[in-house]
């Protein structure tokens, strides 16, 4: 009974409404932060953090950290153009970013 009780927690909780998704940055006083992920080469990637501080308004800083991180590998995948036709390309392998507020 714990365990059904566990699961109904668990898939509610994964249905919860997005209410704190926004279009625009408070610019009065907050922390804009931005996270990308580039391609170096076929063993590296890097990962790019961007911090903006706004205060009043105003961009008081910028801050960003590079790191290298490894390559996922390459994945086969069905490319479309613009007129319909398809192709299977190699592509590089995206990771999936997962960002925790606390």
């Amino acid at each position: 009974m714990a365990i059904i009780a566990c699961l109904a927690i668990a898939f509610t909780s994964c249905d919860q409404k997005k209410e704190d998704i926004t279009d625009a940055v408070n610019k009065a006083g907050s922390v804009e932060t931005s996270v990308h992920i580039s391609h170096i080469d076929s063993s590296r990637d890097i990962l790019t953090t961007e911090h903006k501080v706004w205060v009043k308004n105003s961009l008081y800083k910028t801050v960003q950290y590079n790191d290298t991180i490894p390559s996922l590998g390459i994945e086969n995948r069905t490319a479309e153009n613009d007129e319909g036709d398809t192709k299977n390309v190699s592509v590089p392998k995206d990771y999936e970013i997962f960002i925790t507020v606390k």
